[in-house]
């Protein structure tokens, strides 16, 4: 089961249960909720009786008068996921197209070697999807993979990850794809030093981050009940959002099943990926928080960086100036 710490005074789930709970008798809302569970699997039920025990405990003391009460912490999105969206709907992402289509014949090469058949290897039908939504020519698709799979010569490119810290001691997780790995350190610790951070040991902060599906959608798109929905039925740990967006987190082994499940109910996510995700937060701004966005620009404009991941909460007025 998803770890439902963060799920508290304003979550999805929570919201949801207790606007239903405060509208019904707390009988009829018991055998809705019994109902409800017949629906979902044993992930679903767990997180479903979580919220709806919560809600029916404060219509209880709604009745007698009592404030609500919360178990757990308030949830947002990270700051690097918000960093992530602005990007996105500012156009950033679209005008490195050609470094995207780089990284892109890379991701299908490394993936084809779990195996060449997309219907066996979620990483590399990811990999496709991806490739054919920025309208890659089949041909450079399938050579790629046919690199990968050795049915034709090729530089070697392989997984390498590094760690470090930035400026207000950010953590730094970078995830690149490389045929040279002295080239690529040298270049990334450069890149550190330059603004304002220290490239460190394996382990120093990898402790501070999982791996995770994460899906991000417009605010728009749909309301709340609509994403609990999809969120339930199809397995996801978790929903956060903030005032423009939503992000749906997955365990990365449910991760295509979710996105699948979202594009099958019309919604057109602006970003998805299967990344290492921060476990915790460090609040920088002013002029450390302007660095550390100089360091992550730098860094993902690297052609061998597959994905940054960094643990920075920057207020999202800052982010808005600099993205």
């Amino acid at each position: 089961m998803g770890d439902l710490r963060g799920l508290g005074k304003h979550g999805l789930f929570e919201r949801a249960a207790i606007r239903v709970a405060d509208s019904e008798g707390l009988t009829l809302y018991c055998q809705r909720v019994a109902r409800k569970l017949s629906n979902y699997d044993l992930h679903g039920k767990d997180l479903y009786l979580k919220f709806s025990a919560l809600a029916c405990g404060n219509r209880a003391r709604l009745m007698f008068g009592l404030p609500f009460e919360t178990e757990v912490e308030n949830n947002n999105m990270s700051g690097h996921s918000k960093w992530h969206s602005i990007k996105h709907k500012k156009g950033a992402i679209d005008a490195k197209r050609g470094k995207m289509f780089s990284r892109l014949i890379k991701e299908l090469t490394v993936a084809a070697r779990g195996g060449g058949d997309p219907a066996g290897n979620a990483r590399l039908r990811k990999a496709m999807d991806d490739a054919k939504a920025m309208n890659m020519p089949k041909d450079t698709m399938m050579n790629a993979i046919k690199r990968g799979t050795g049915e034709i010569a090729g530089a070697a490119i392989e997984d390498v990850t590094y760690e470090g810290y930035g400026p207000g001691g950010v953590a730094v997780f970078i995830e690149t794809q490389t045929d040279n790995r002295t080239r690529t350190v040298a270049e990334i610790r450069h890149m550190f030093s330059k603004n304002g951070g220290n490239l460190g040991e394996n382990g120093s902060v990898a402790w501070m981050f999982q791996k995770k599906g994460s899906i991000i959608l417009e605010k728009s798109a749909a309301d709340e009940d609509k994403i609990m929905e999809l969120a339930l039925e199809a397995g996801a740990e978790d929903v956060s959002g903030d005032e423009e967006s939503w992000e749906v987190i997955t365990s990365p082994e449910d991760f295509n099943a979710v996105l699948e499940a979202v594009k099958g109910a019309n919604i057109e996510p602006i970003s998805s990926e299967v990344a290492m995700r921060p476990t915790n937060s460090v609040q920088v701004t002013g002029a450390t928080a302007q660095q550390v966005l100089r360091l992550m620009e730098a860094l993902e404009d690297h052609d061998d960086v597959a994905s940054v991941a960094a643990n920075f909460d920057i207020p999202a007025e800052e982010m808005e100036a600099a993205g």
